[in-house]
């Protein structure tokens, strides 16, 4: 018996040190997304599906966040390597604005590396509810969005706008993405705002469960805060997308973009960036929202970070971009 254990041990030694320099060799790449019931969470999965198989060295995984301004913030510190935000609140975080003044000042090591889908700012109302534009909210019990999310700090700049408080509303709640439908088809609350790509499970469930429809949102005052602001843009919602809902309404919007920070080594951006964009046809069909992504614009718009060092690198050399 001493024999064998003397035999197998310089064996199990050399497969536990393989084991071990194979787990330290490959390296984790984590995304910060949103809530399972939005698109930011499928985008990252499907980034992450795609890095994970066609990537070798990287594993990649996507958890869902309260979403854009956690997904800055942990980028910032290090907890999570890339995060998907609104363009908005890229651009707050780069100049330091915003209503929240960005947290505590400018993100300076901030990356953006592509976009993704439009946005718009989302207004989903019961059909009794008597709401028919954003103006009609006053009164009402509304969902104003999870602290942390995009949607929440979006709907705290459009109050700010209008000159409205929580005192504005009958009832003000907190729910999250996954949470909000379901408060919506119980009447706790009478709308809902989320900021999100189209089509949308959690518009779905309420427009398919409880008749909900999506209400207009424009005006004066939107019409100066599109203007003013070089992240927002009029945007339509198609008709037919939702039961019950067949036709178009006119909104405001963002986009969707996927940042990191220059402390990311380039290498492991660069291979990301590749991934995606060299097996992009796979990448639309992994989530309705996508379906419509080209590489000229996820190149270009709603980016106002600086391009990470990996992702510039291979734009050079696939896309012609100086």
């Amino acid at each position: 018996m001493r024999h064998a254990h003397t035999t197998w041990a310089p064996v199990l030694l050399a497969l536990l040190l393989l084991t071990a320099c194979t787990a330290a060799a490959e390296q984790q790449i984590i995304i910060g997304t949103g809530s399972t019931a939005g698109v930011y969470y499928h985008a990252g999965r499907a980034i992450c599906r795609l890095v994970n198989t066609k990537v070798d060295g990287i594993s990649c995984k996507a958890v869902s966040t309260p979403g854009s301004l956690h997904n800055l913030n942990n980028v910032r510190n290090g907890a999570i390597d890339v995060g998907i935000a609104q363009s908005d609140w890229q651009y707050h975080a780069v100049k330091g604005t915003g209503p929240v003044k960005f947290m505590d000042g400018s993100f300076d090591n901030l990356r953006a590396l592509f976009s993704l889908h439009g946005e718009p700012f989302t207004l989903v109302v019961g059909r009794d509810s008597g709401i028919r534009r954003l103006e009609d909210l006053q009164g009402h019990r509304v969902n104003i969005g999870n602290p942390g999310s995009g949607q929440r700090a979006t709907m705290e700049l459009v109050m700010k706008a209008l000159g409205w408080t929580k005192k504005d509303f009958l009832l003000a709640t907190e729910l999250n993405a996954a949470e909000q439908s379901l408060a919506l088809c119980l009447d706790r609350i009478e709308a809902m705002v989320y900021t999100v790509g189209h089509p949308n499970a959690s518009v779905a469930k309420a427009a398919g469960l409880c008749d909900a429809t999506i209400a207009t949102v424009n005006g004066p005052v939107i019409d100066k805060l599109v203007a003013d602001n070089p992240y927002y843009a009029y945007t339509i919602i198609p008709g037919g997308m939702y039961p019950g809902i067949s036709e178009p309404v006119r909104t405001f919007g963002v986009k969707a973009t996927v940042v990191s920070s220059s402390d990311v080594p380039a290498e492991t951006i660069y291979k990301l960036v590749e991934a995606v964009f060299e097996n992009l046809e796979q990448f639309r069909k992994l989530h309705p929202a996508l379906g419509t992504l080209v590489p000229e614009t996820m190149i270009r718009d709603g980016l106002t970070a600086p391009l990470h060092n990996g992702a510039q690198n291979y734009f050079r050399e696939k896309w012609d971009l100086n």
